[in-house]
């Protein structure tokens, strides 16, 4: 029997619940699925008409080896394509810079350049898939690029269907993958809302991260809080910037974890799609209903996967998975049963998929509309979770606004206040963990991960060399300088971008060139 007494966000969970527990208000904070305000999901139909989009995050070594990974999902029947970038790339660093040594290809694939690009969707209909990017700080250079590329392939703008993630406060907060001062990088945001518009308009312009937040120890109410909050900034941005607000917010789309807490990750959900709904009404005046609507990626718990006995994993993983559906995701991102100790084996991925297309196919989750409506214990903790985000969201505002309160460090403390609750309880053994803290075994099987060939830096060092030797350096030169001179002034900043890239400037080059303008964050800075 479980022993666990309180939620997550830290409120007490009920033996038994009953009708007396149910808001009193109940009909209007439910609506119809698909209509204000979208707790039963965002869609009329959801999955009865279709299932999520299933999606498998991939990409290691180079960007040959991650096209051929992302041929096998295909095959495998994947439904979208997530990207997944190494560090260098995600800092704006090109291969062969001395920052970079050590980190080619690990945690992602290596992206130099337009060249790159070419060869990590090479015979992929760009028109087809539905293309996610985990990349924030340069995610305006890494969605030019495939722009272009697809361009190159006769596809145009208005064909392309995907997401950058392109949330750079959270990087503040939780991950430390950023390159500019908050106010440049907001700039940015807003800049390729604007550009996305005109030239790629079914593309979603940011996917606002909760996930990593989760990661570093934010409970559930601490996510959705802080991402609401930091969802606030880019709306704020963006009208700042001269944009309507029904002009941007239907492409505004959201990360969120899932939990192995089944109930409270499926009342997050439901909570988190009612409070943003209000909020673009009641605070923003948004009159579409898609700039209402929170639309969200989910991915299972990296963070809850153990390196011990990890084929347990697999079980954890269906019972998050199951969490998202039965909350209402758009799309899924199973983790491979291995992660907690490598990148994923080929087969471990296709396992991960499997997951989601059991769940899909074999049980009956499609077969209506937000099955948990009216639960008594569902409904009494989205109303607990949703009064415990408000509150926090309203201490963000205190401050001014998110960045105010990133620059006093309010979310970093507080979740790392929740994180060392979480460790400490782990460690008492207060909190089980499976195999790691009970029903442990004394010899581990052995297991052989994927392992990223170390020759993979220097063949990308030799990639650039001869990149920069067979192109025309004089006009990267202009193309670069006209960049600086947008960056400098008021202009959007991602059309000559694009045309750097087109000269085939480097992503090092590009991030560069604003890094001269812009500056570099460091976490001691004022803004």
């Amino acid at each position: 029997m479980s022993e666990r007494r309180s939620s997550e966000s830290g409120f007490p969970i009920k033996g038994v619940y009953t009708g007396a527990d149910l808001p009193e208000d109940l009909d209007s904070r439910l609506g119809d699925p698909g209509e204000f305000p979208y707790t039963r999901g965002v869609y009329p139909t959801m999955y009865t008409s279709r299932p999520w989009t299933m999606r498998q995050y991939a990409g290691f070594g180079t960007a040959t080896e991650s096209n051929a990974r992302y041929h096998q999902l295909l095959r495998a029947g994947t439904m979208g394509l997530s990207v997944a970038f190494d560090l260098p790339t995600q800092m704006g660093y090109d291969s062969d810079e001395p920052i970079a040594h050590g980190e080619v290809g690990k945690v992602g694939v290596a992206i130099d350049s337009i060249e790159d690009m070419r060869l990590l969707f090479a015979d992929i209909p760009l028109d087809k898939v539905s293309t996610s990017m985990t990349i924030n700080a340069p995610g305006s250079v890494l969605l030019l690029l495939y722009q272009l590329v697809a361009e190159e392939n006769g596809v145009p703008g208005a064909a392309l269907n995907g997401t950058i993630q392109n949330d750079i406060l959270k990087e503040y907060i939780a991950r430390g993958t950023y390159i500019f001062p908050p106010k440049p990088s907001l700039r940015l945001v807003a800049d390729t809302f604007a550009y996305c518009r005109k030239e790629v308009p079914k593309w979603n312009t940011i996917s606002i991260s909760g996930y990593h937040m989760a990661e570093a120890g934010a409970t559930p109410a601490q996510e959705i809080a802080f991402t609401l909050a930091n969802g606030v900034e880019y709306v704020r941005a963006a009208l700042a910037a001269g944009l309507a607000v029904d002009d941007f917010a239907p492409r505004l789309s959201f990360f969120f974890v899932a939990r192995t807490t089944l109930l409270e990750e499926v009342a997050k959900f439901r909570a988190a799609r009612r409070i943003w709904a209000r909020l673009m009404r009641d605070d923003f005046g948004a009159k579409d209903p898609k700039s209402m609507m929170l639309r969200f990626h989910t991915q299972t718990a990296g963070v809850q996967l153990t390196a011990q006995q990890p084929e347990v994993n697999l079980v954890r993983v269906a019972v998050q998975g199951l969490g998202a559906v039965l909350g209402g995701t758009q799309s899924l991102h199973t983790n491979s049963f291995d992660e907690a100790i490598a990148l994923p084996t080929e087969k471990a991925a296709r396992l991960a998929l499997r997951t989601q297309q059991v769940l899909a196919y074999e049980t009956d989750l499609t077969a209506t509309v937000d099955p948990f409506a009216g639960s008594y214990v569902v409904e009494a903790m989205t109303a607990e979770i949703e009064a415990a985000a408000v509150e926090l969201m309203e201490r963000v505002a205190d401050h001014g606004s998110a960045v105010d309160a990133i620059e006093a460090g309010f979310q970093k403390r507080e979740i790392e206040q929740s994180a060392y609750r979480i460790a400490q309880e782990i460690d008492s053994g207060e909190r089980v963990v499976v195999g790691l803290n009970r029903f442990t075994v004394d010899e581990e099987e052995p297991y052989e991960p994927l392992r990223v060939d170390p020759a993979i830096e220097a063949a990308q060092a030799e990639r650039l060399a001869r990149l920069r030797a067979e192109r025309d350096a004089d006009a990267v030169a202009r193309a670069l300088a006209d960049l600086r001179a947008a960056a400098d002034g008021t202009e959007n900043v991602l059309y000559p971008m694009k045309e750097a890239l087109r000269a085939r400037a480097t992503v090092g080059e590009v991030c560069g060139t604003l890094r001269e303008v812009w500056g570099l964050y460091r976490p001691t800075d004022r803004f």
